[in-house]
């Protein structure tokens, strides 16, 4: 089977393998991509949570992207864990330099356990120098929330977060509903023209790290094979969906979800 696109990631790295850098090359890999990354920082984390946060030198983030860049084109960009106002002043200046109009931006602050990911300041620069730069952003609602200086606590405060958003410079909004205590998760999607609200009944269980790595990382494949953006995110809700059913109950915490789910194995294949 060859890739049918090239996806370069931006991110940090989960040594439990559920998410950062390891959950977006599955995802990528599953969907028949290509994966390149740019590893932003390195943590030790398993499923109960982080234990330490080293981030990599700016020069050297950096010097991964246009290195990289310069002998194989991407067709789109995905950015997660950025962690400092100095690797994202280093990530807005490569990404004039590659110039590239397909970036999906998952603006990661927080583990899934609690431990914040991301610095204050960090958080304001992000504010002022990457929303613009993104074709897509993907906050969770804490994200949002964050993000807007709004609390959210229905549908209709996630529509009112995604319109500041776009207020604040960005395209394209997909903030994910699953924080909400509700039966049924709603992702709200807009742009200046349209409104669109992904509604899917919530699967209970605890096995859910790293699913938005792994939603932003599914959209920019889906993006990068050519499809529209907001079939995109429909395509990427449903390839995670799926990853959680299988309910994997890896380790003692919040354990990851299935990347594999979207294989169809053969009975004989062992």
């Amino acid at each position: 089977m060859k890739p049918k696109s090239k996806i370069l990631v931006i991110a940090g790295s989960d040594s439990s393998g559920g998410a950062g850098i390891q959950a977006d090359i599955k995802t990528i890999t599953a969907l028949g991509g290509y994966a390149m990354t740019a590893i932003t920082a390195i943590t030790s984390q398993n499923t109960l949570g982080v234990k330490s946060v080293n981030s990599i030198s700016s020069k050297e983030i950096k010097s991964q992207i246009l290195y990289t860049c310069k002998d194989i084109k991407p067709d789109v960009i995905k950015i997660g864990m950025l962690y400092s106002s100095n690797i994202i002043n280093s990530v807005f200046l490569c990404l004039n330099k590659i110039k590239s109009k397909k970036i999906i931006l998952d603006p990661v602050m927080i583990a899934k356990g609690g431990t914040k990911l991301i610095n204050d300041s960090a958080i304001n620069t992000l504010k002022h120098r990457l929303l613009k730069q993104a074709l897509l952003i993907t906050p969770n609602i804490p994200e949002a929330e964050v993000l807007t200086q709004n609390t959210i606590s229905n549908t209709r405060d996630m529509i009112n977060a995604a319109k500041i958003l776009l207020d604040l410079g960005s395209k394209n909004v997909l903030i994910k509903g699953g924080h909400l205590n509700s039966k049924v998760i709603y992702d709200v999607f807009l742009n200046k023209r349209c409104l669109k609200i992904f509604k899917n009944k919530k699967i209970r269980t605890t096995n859910t790290h790293g699913t938005g790595c792994t939603l932003s990382s599914a959209i920019a494949t889906f993006l990068s094979c050519g499809k529209p953006l907001k079939k995109s995110c429909e395509l990427g809700i449903k390839y995670v969906n799926q990853a959680i059913k299988s309910n994997l109950s890896y380790g003692k915490g919040n354990g990851p979800i299935n990347h594999l789910n979207s294989f169809n194995m053969k009975k004989n294949f062992k």
